[in-house]
């Protein structure tokens, strides 16, 4: 008996083991000297399912990518120095924030800006069915679409960086690509800032071609940092990317891009 109830044991973990084990959680070993950073393993997973993390063309262009979980009162003042610099980003938002700040949500698409998915109650991927996987996309794209001028969404990031290749797939299958990032540092504690000279310099240590920069509007020191980060990068020779360029870069041949 004890032999039958092991292999019911077996056969039910492997049942289950697509959708809840195997998650992983996005990292890399950080990048210096201006060097791509080292990402092992996830990198080709990840460009299998037409997913991305950075811009592998080797040229001096930065892309600018926010996390909107939620209202800190700084979204406004990013918001204002993109305009004055008139520099493209990508906000990934969640169901609470497009809720609670609609207004915000409406200026980023006025102004051009990329409107992202971050699901809608910022989940981990990797314990949901594809069905429900599914619902927290399509509510998000069509609060956005109710809401703004967006009518469809194109990037999905991953609530707390966690995937797998499973989750990966489905997002495909779903007419959403993954983007990840080259460049990040622990910015969302809002009651550890440190000041916007340590966000502007965690940004300048890592900075390389290609980044793909991840912060959160949730930190005061970012909004303070953002007008001389975006100077500072310029005279270094570095400009500003949206992720449709990037994504016409991953697609087409590199001479029709540069026609």
């Amino acid at each position: 008996m004890w032999r039958q109830m092991f292999a019911l044991c077996i056969a039910f973990t492997l049942l289950i083991l697509p959708i809840t084990a195997f998650a992983e959680g996005w990292g890399y070993k950080k990048s210096s000297e201006g060097k791509e950073p080292e990402v092992g393993k996830y990198g080709p997973l990840v460009e299998k399912y037409n997913g991305f993390y950075v811009d592998h063309s080797g040229e001096k262009v930065v892309y600018l990518t926010f996390d909107n979980g939620y209202e800190q009162g700084y979204t406004g003042k990013v918001l204002d120095i993109l305009k004055k610099q008139q520099v493209p980003a990508a906000f990934f938002v969640t169901g609470h924030y497009i809720k609670s700040a609609p207004k915000l949500v409406k200026r980023m698409e006025e102004e051009g800006h990329i409107i992202g998915n971050h699901s809608w109650s910022h989940p981990d991927f990797t314990n949901l069915s594809k069905q429900e996987m599914k619902k927290e996309l399509e509510k998000v794209e069509k609060a956005v679409q109710d809401l703004t001028d967006q009518e469809s969404m194109t990037y999905v990031r991953p609530p707390q960086g966690k995937f797998n290749e499973q989750t990966l797939k489905w997002a495909r299958e779903l007419g959403y690509v993954h983007a990840f990032w080259s460049l990040a540092f622990v910015d969302w504690q809002t009651d550890h800032q440190k000041g916007w000279e340590y966000a502007y310099q965690s940004v300048i240590k890592q900075i390389h071609p290609g980044a793909v920069i991840l912060l959160h509007t949730v930190s005061k020191d970012n909004a303070d940092a953002l007008d001389e980060l975006i100077i500072q990068l310029r005279k270094r020779g570095y400009h500003f990317g949206s992720l449709n360029e990037l994504m016409m870069k991953k697609l087409l041949p590199f001479p029709i891009v540069h026609l």
